[in-house]
């Protein structure tokens, strides 16, 4: 079965940065959709960025866009997410989630959760 590990939370100071790694296994040779979500208790689970995994079609939330940066190390079947200019709203439980079998991402926010294979999360904490 496919496997999602999400690394790279921990605490930070506002104004800092932060890498987030999702490493899937079995498919470093084929194409999907990769989602980053992120879920502060009581609230719902909010999509903050996708990548077409081997092209350059990102798609990004309003509330990271211009500070967070999608991008793949597609040898290693790694997709990272670049934080900067963290605050306190960026404070979650970070995800990541993949759709196989399909041709394309849908925009930020409009795939059923059901439809992903998610990892277990990641806590990223800015204080």
């Amino acid at each position: 079965d496919v496997q999602l590990v999400e690394s790279g939370g921990g605490s930070v100071q506002a104004g800092g940065s932060l890498r987030l790694s999702c490493a899937v296994s079995e498919y470093t040779d084929r194409t999907y959709c990769l989602g980053w979500f992120r879920q502060v208790p009581g609230k719902e689970r909010e999509e903050v960025a996708s990548l077409w995994t081997g092209s350059s079609r990102t798609d990004y939330a309003s509330s990271v866009k211009g500070r967070f940066s999608v991008s793949e190390d597609r040898a290693k079947a790694t997709v990272f997410l670049q934080m900067d200019k963290l605050n306190g709203d960026d404070t979650a439980m970070y995800y990541c989630a993949a759709r196989f079998h399909v041709s394309y991402c849908l925009p930020i926010g409009q795939t059923p959760f059901g439809a992903y294979i998610w990892g277990r999360g990641t806590q990223v904490t800015v204080s």
